[in-house]
């Protein structure tokens, strides 16, 4: 009986680390501060057609109104109350949204913050989403409620209340994160408001939770919430599914917390990918693409099952977070498809794809002060609809990088090869690199100064295919180039230093 217990509990916990993806649908795509109806309509028109596994969306709650300055996107990161009206929509929206996206394969993993409240010099009144009264300065939110009894002050270690040395465990995870009012999570009060938020939206169909902060929580308190999570909701999962969870822990090392503290609750979000993969294909300090062949663990990251991987993400697009200057963004976009491009074919972790809008950036002294810029807005800083291109590209301020058509492309080749071995790992010892997966894909990249032009085994079955970065295969035809594989599983690659993107890709899919 213990055996069958023990048994169990391993099967509850580990099922935190399943997508809960349909089959065949390996990747998913942050939306970032979309609308709850434009999402709806993208699942249908495009994420679901093209084969995208979810969506992760901004926070769903209530939230703080910002106006100095004007309706900063990190509005959303300060919780007022648990109800579900947002700068995206309200609840019925969110409803609504959520229904569509699921019932077309597409499925919704909510921001969730968790960790704090508003911030503690966030005023008084009723400048939230929901128009919902509080009072930061007395610690006072009626709409959960929650009371001066209910946050971290009097433990924290330090006389500023602020976290002031990130080596003190306790410091990072009893004070207060950039002034916001951190909860006591482990008071069974304010749990139970957090799991009651959390369950409602189960409830509503989500599929899973990024955990926002939570290296600044300490991991029981964390378990203790986790574990008192429903399953989902069977109208569209199968009996018995966990809530899929992933962490936002930043750890580059030298730090007092490590993300081994929390991969036994979820998966994390491993930072050091995209801050170690700009690095590379940017060519800084000599590093090459070619030392890339034991990319994953070999370069001291979390286990392949416990990561969660991004090129870039909301935060360090802008400079914080982690990464620095290193992290490849839309800005950059011809080396970042390449960035992209080498995540979604590579096997390691579970992929998020960014989606991003456009802004201004000025710097000064090497920081962009305008950093703190919303989603492209009306001028009552209501957030404006995704207009869809004719191109297929999206206008208004919008980037929507996973509507690029090799970005798109890429994440299809990820589901066509999922289950697959990395193999056929080809370099010249500086920066041109090939390798496949299985017998279903093979990518080449060309990162040097001059031209590629090689013979490479591919391990693919022979025949004419469309490479999915120039171009693609429609119907009978291929609109980029064509690459021929012969019988014994060898292909000419040539690919220019100058072409528009320095990389080619095919899978068994794109084969005429």
């Amino acid at each position: 009986m213990k055996c069958l217990i023990l048994l169990l509990f391993i099967g509850l916990s580990s099922a935190q680390f399943n997508s809960n993806t349909r089959a065949g649908r390996t990747t998913i795509v942050h939306l970032f501060e979309w609308r709850w109806d434009d999402i709806a309509a993208e699942c249908e028109r495009y994420l679901g057609p093209n084969g995208f596994g979810g969506v992760q969306v901004s926070p769903v709650n209530d939230h703080i109104v910002l106006q100095n300055p004007w309706r900063p996107w990190y509005e959303r990161y300060q919780p007022i109350s648990y109800k579900l009206c947002s700068r995206s929509g309200n609840e019925q929206q969110f409803r609504n949204m959520v229904t569509r996206c699921n019932n077309v394969g597409v499925y919704i993993y909510v921001d969730a913050i968790i960790n704090h409240m508003c911030g503690g010099g966030g005023g008084t009144g009723t400048h939230s989403s929901c128009g919902s009264y509080f009072n930061a300065n007395a610690k006072d939110f009626p709409s959960v409620p929650y009371s001066e009894w209910d946050f971290n002050d009097a433990k924290c270690r330090t006389g500023s209340g602020e976290i002031e040395n990130y080596n003190d465990a306790y410091q990072v995870r009893d004070c207060r994160l950039v002034g916001l009012l951190d909860l006591a999570l482990e008071k069974e009060y304010v749990r139970g408001r957090i799991v009651d938020f959390m369950n409602n939206l189960i409830s509503i169909g989500v599929a899973g939770f990024r955990i926002d902060a939570a290296k600044h929580m300490w991991p029981g308190d964390m378990k203790a919430i986790l574990d008192r999570l429903n399953n989902l909701n069977t109208s569209w999962f199968a009996g018995g599914t966990r809530p899929f969870i992933f962490q936002e822990v930043i750890d580059l090392g030298g730090e007092g917390i490590s993300v081994n503290e929390y991969t036994g609750l979820g998966r994390v979000t491993e930072f050091k990918y995209g801050a170690k993969l700009g690095h590379v294909i940017r060519k800084w300090d000599g590093e090459r693409l070619s030392y890339l062949r034991n990319w994953g663990e070999g370069w001291g990251f979390m286990a392949s099952n416990r990561a969660l991987v991004f090129v870039d993400n909301h935060d360090n697009q802008r400079g914080h977070g982690a990464g620095g200057a290193s992290i490849l963004t839309f800005f950059d976009a011809r080396i970042y498809k390449m960035g992209v491009g080498f995540m979604l074919a590579h096997p390691y972790g579970f992929a998020r794809i960014m989606s991003s809008y456009r802004w201004t950036r000025n710097f000064v002294n090497g920081k962009d002060v305008n950093d703190w810029i919303g989603p492209p807005a009306h001028a009552d800083g209501t957030t404006k609809n995704v207009p869809i291109n004719a191109d297929s590209t999206c206008g208004d301020g919008w980037v929507c990088e996973h509507r690029w058509r090799q970005i798109k492309n890429m994440a299809i080749f990820r589901n066509v090869v999922d289950g697959q071995a990395f193999s056929n790992w080809w370099d010249n010892g500086s920066n041109q690199v090939a390798f496949g997966r299985g017998n279903r894909g093979f990518i080449v990249f060309n990162n040097d100064d001059w031209q590629l032009d090689v013979t490479l085994s591919t391990g693919l079955p022979a025949g004419t295919y469309c490479d999915v970065i120039s171009g693609q295969k429609e119907g009978s035809r291929c609109t980029g180039r064509q690459i021929s594989v012969a019988s014994n599983g060898t292909a000419r690659f040539q690919i220019s230093n100058n072409d528009e993107d320095p990389f080619a890709a095919i899978h068994v899919d794109a084969r005429l």
